[in-house]
C-alpha cells in the first residue's frame, strides 16, 4: 500500500527554464543567449548538485567567460534564479488532493545548498513534509545511497513509498531502491488520475 509520494523539483513541480530566467533581466538576444549557455552550464550545475563547488566559485569561473559588461546582471540572474521557477499549472492543486486523501509528500531533488539555504521561501515547498537535496545530502539521483538517505531520514518503507520524476533513469533508481515510480510526462491530469488511484 502506497502512503508517501515524493516528487522531483524541477520539471515536476515547477518550471526551470534558464531562457524565462535570463530574460527577466536582459532583453538583449545575443546576451541572453550568452548568459544562459555560461550561467546554466551543467558543467557547474552537476557539480552544484553534488555539493562540489561553491556559488561564489561558480560565478569566479563564469564571469572568465563573460565581457565585464554583464558581470552585474550575471550575479543578479543567478542569485535570484530561485524566484522565477513558476509552478507547473495544477501541481499545487495536485499537492493539496494527495494531503487532504492523507499521503505523505516528500521532494527529492538534484539541486544546490543555495536552494535548499532559502527553500522555505518556496511557497509549494510548504505542502511537503519535508525535502532532501542532493548537495546537502552528499549523493545525487540515480545513486541508491539517494532513496535510501531519504527513506532513513523520514522512515519510510521503500514498498509504501512511490517517485514522481521526468527522468526515466531516476525512476529505474527509485524502483531498484524497493520504491515504485512514476514518469512525468508533463500531463498533470494524467498524473492526478493515476496518483489519487494509487
Amino acid at each position: 500500500m502506497i502512503k508517501n509520494i515524493v516528487f522531483d523539483f524541477g520539471q515536476v513541480l515547477v518550471r526551470f527554464d534558464p531562457r524565462y530566467m535570463v530574460t527577466r533581466y536582459v532583453t538583449d538576444d545575443a546576451d541572453a543567449a550568452q548568459l544562459e549557455e555560461v550561467l546554466f552550464d551543467r558543467l557547474y550545475w552537476d557539480r552544484l548538485d553534488a555539493g562540489t563547488i561553491t556559488d561564489n566559485e561558480v560565478m569566479t569561473e563564469a564571469k572568465k567567460r563573460l565581457p565585464e559588461r554583464l558581470f552585474e546582471v550575471a550575479e543578479k540572474i543567478y542569485f535570484n534564479w530561485i524566484y522565477n521557477i513558476p509552478e507547473i499549472e495544477g501541481m499545487r492543486e495536485l499537492l493539496v488532493s494527495l494531503r487532504e486523501k492523507g499521503y505523505r509528500l516528500y521532494l527529492l531533488s538534484n539541486i544546490c545548498t543555495y536552494f535548499a539555504a532559502h527553500a522555505d521561501e518556496i511557497p509549494m515547498l510548504i505542502l511537503l513534509d519535508g525535502c532532501v537535496f542532493s548537495a546537502v545530502a552528499g549523493h545525487v539521483k540515480p545513486s541508491r545511497e539517494i532513496y535510501d538517505h531519504l527513506c532513513e531520514k523520514f522512515t519510510l518503507e521503500p514498498s509504501e513509498t512511490v517517485f514522481v520524476d521526468d527522468r526515466e533513469e531516476n525512476i529505474e533508481g527509485a524502483i531498484a531502491a524497493g520504491w515504485s515510480g512514476v514518469l512525468f510526462d508533463g500531463d498533470v491530469r494524467g498524473l492526478r488520475k493515476r496518483l489519487l488511484s494509487l
